[in-house]
């Protein structure tokens, strides 16, 4: 993607759009790699088949619906998620908030997915470099070339996402028509997951996805671009890679995907390793940038350079690979799926139902400009958001996710309206 890493703090104007499939491509890479396929290999071995498609199905149709109004508003306002956040209900300081929760968890999928590649260099080495040493070097390289060789990268995401989709392919090819004796002895799940939990941590897998969307679909040119974009990400990632993860879990009765990938492609299992890591790692250190990047900004006024917060991140992520996150993977994703989904109920609901700022966008649409002034913290909006994240953790009936969305939107739709004059009173210049 041309200038992929622009206008991190302003409008993309309309000169710079790209194509759909420039844009489609790298947001279905976020899930058409390693972390789906683990997902997917969880549920086919904690669940039986009809159960886990149901929980897609239903996570996807949320997650189509949270993604495209997102997507769209990105589009048409041409900002990323995180500065979009300002004119969405969070205001300024708000905003600060939202791209800091995305950058840390950004850093865990950093740690996550160097883990999955540190564990296949030791297996592929028999051993001869430890976890530790594996996870430091990959995790090295990878910070090194997101830093300081940005355009290289983009360029995987047209060789990684087809590679590793055709990865599965062989994989779920030889699953069930392999000869038996090349596969590890099973290891047999032994936790089960209910369809509400497994629902829970599939958008826990997506929801990211939802929030980053603006990031990309900012450079879109049209709405029906966007529907596109969602529509093609859920077919590849949740029907196509986990799909087929939850079908080939449960022919090897097993949810370890180092034993999947390695016994069953060798050195090509560990070369789309390789490719999917960079591509999805590329992306997780530049929206994790867009939201530091913000952070700082909204904070103090200074805008800090791209290629040392992304140094900084991805130091940290190595850190977390090294520390063992992997081993929390699940949690992880339980914990996200209820946290995210509030923050983006809220900001759909502000831009599309009380049209909070519409107006004020509108007018510095068309200078192509950011608005001139926006509300210093939109309380309604964090209160919401953490009435709708308590309720997702702590409930114990339905599905955590659902009503975490349900209880955000109630509750800022009845304190906007109240609170809303405070908030005017506490507008701030934004600076150029």
């Amino acid at each position: 993607m041309s200038k992929f890493d622009d206008y991190p703090l302003s409008r993309v104007p309309e000169s710079k759009r790209l194509s759909l499939l420039s844009v489609a491509i790298v947001h279905m890479g976020m899930l058409t790699a390693l972390d789906q396929f683990m997902l997917g290999a969880v549920l086919g071995s904690s669940m039986t088949a009809g159960e886990a498609f149901t929980a897609i199905t239903l996570a996807s149709l949320l997650f189509g619906v949270l993604t495209f109004a997102l997507g769209y508003a990105g589009m048409r306002e041409g900002m990323p998620g995180s500065l979009l956040a300002r004119w969405c209900g969070f205001g300024r300081h708000g905003s600060v908030l939202i791209g800091l929760l995305v950058a840390v968890s950004l850093l865990g999928w950093f740690g996550i997915q160097n883990a999955v590649f540190a564990r296949s260099l030791t297996f592929a080495l028999n051993g001869k470099l430890s976890f530790a040493g594996s996870a430091a070097l990959s995790g090295g390289v990878l910070t090194l070339l997101v830093t300081f060789g940005f355009k290289a990268l983009r360029f995987t995401a047209r060789i990684a996402v087809p590679l590793f989709i055709m990865l599965v392919g062989w994989i779920f090819w030889h699953a069930f028509h392999g000869q038996p004796g090349h596969i590890t002895p099973p290891v047999p799940a032994t936790d089960t997951l209910t369809v509400s939990a497994a629902i829970t941590m599939v958008i826990g897998g997506a929801i990211l996805a939802s929030l980053m969307t603006p990031d990309l679909t900012r450079f879109s040119r049209n709405g029906k671009d966007v529907f596109a974009i969602t529509l093609l990400t859920i077919l590849a990632g949740e029907y196509g890679i986990n799909g087929l993860a939850i079908l080939i879990a449960r022919e090897l009765q097993t949810s370890d995907i180092i034993v999947i990938i390695t016994q069953t492609t060798s050195t090509l299992g560990l070369f789309a390793v390789v490719f999917s890591t960079l591509r999805v790692n590329d992306l997780n250190l530049y929206s994790s940038t867009l939201g530091i990047t913000n952070a700082i900004e909204g904070l103090t006024g200074y805008k800090p350079r791209y290629q040392a917060i992304t140094l900084l991140l991805g130091l940290l992520g190595t850190l977390c690979s090294v520390f063992g996150i992997l081993d929390r993977f699940v949690d992880f994703l339980e914990l996200l799926g209820v946290i995210f989904p509030p923050v983006l109920g809220v900001m759909i609901i502000d831009y599309y139902v009380l049209k909070t700022h519409r107006q004020t966008l509108a007018v510095s649409r068309s200078a192509n400009t950011l608005p001139a002034t926006s509300p210093l913290i939109g309380w309604p909006a964090l209160i919401a958001s953490v009435a709708g994240g308590a309720t997702g953790l702590l409930s114990k009936w339905g599905i955590p996710v659902f009503n975490s969305i349900l209880v955000a939107g109630a509750v800022y739709l009845l304190t906007a309206p109240f609170l809303k004059h405070a908030s005017d009173l506490k507008e701030k210049v934004v600076a150029d």
